[in-house]
């Protein structure tokens, strides 16, 4: 076991647990997730710097940090939702597999904070929490998506679902795509063990969604991650 996965177990679990407690009280408190949000930009840094992971960000002036976005990103390794939330100057909130919100605690304080819970599949609960993800853009919080629906096990590009395109066409929310580039190798899947290194995310220009269907929006935003990964990737 290395340095960074004992203090990922050690150090990083512990305050984890200790800060979702902390959670349930705050989004009483506050029932918009906002706060929660905050607590969760802030651990997400703490965990770049305890475990030593460089975040390198290109694009930062592609977005502005008071407008509300349909954030989509390929998903490479499990370190790229805290380093998304601690990257971002957005109040974010993730769409999440519906397992994961019957969690203890952990899934209490997402369901809680405003994070959608999405049933996998094309049955009718899973267009009513794809709607639910298009009501959180409506109230003018940005919404997360990793829309190949899995980690990559090398890095590479899998297919996207349509289901967050459904999303972006309905809201007409703009679309934030961001590439990242190296959290594979920080945290592959099918692995416990955690790395240092550098992760890099690009930061795109918006997609406008008005006036386009699923398919067109889909399509775009694959364009643009995967010739992101193509020219930055094998610059890496």
């Amino acid at each position: 076991m290395n340095l960074q996965t004992l203090l990922f177990f050690i150090v990083i679990l512990p305050v984890m647990f200790f800060g979702l407690l902390i959670a349930l009280v705050v989004n009483l408190v506050d029932p918009t997730g906002d706060r929660f949000h905050r607590m969760a930009a802030w651990w997400g840094r703490f965990c770049a710097r305890l475990l030593g992971i460089d975040i390198v960000i290109s694009g930062e002036e592609n977005y502005r940090k008071d407008r509300n976005y349909l954030v989509i990103s390929n998903h490479a390794g499990m370190a790229d939702i805290p380093l998304l939330l601690g990257a971002l100057h957005l109040n974010l909130r993730f769409v999440a597999k519906e397992e994961l919100g019957r969690i203890p605690l952990f899934g209490w304080a997402l369901k809680q904070a405003g994070y959608v819970m999405i049933k996998r599949g094309q049955n009718r609960e899973a267009l009513r929490s794809l709607l639910n993800a298009a009501s959180v853009l409506e109230q003018g919080r940005s919404v997360h998506i990793f829309p190949e629906g899995t980690r990559s096990e090398d890095g590479q590009l899998l297919p996207f679902k349509r289901g967050a395109f459904m999303i972006a066409q309905n809201s007409r929310t703009p679309i934030l795509p961001i590439t990242i580039i190296g959290s594979s190798a920080i945290a592959p899947k099918k692995s416990l063990k955690i790395r240092k290194g550098q992760v890099r995310m690009i930061i795109g220009q918006p997609i406008q969604t008005a006036g386009k269907k699923a398919a067109e929006l889909q399509e775009e935003t694959y364009r643009t991650i995967s010739a992101n990964l193509d020219t930055y990737g094998n610059a890496a």
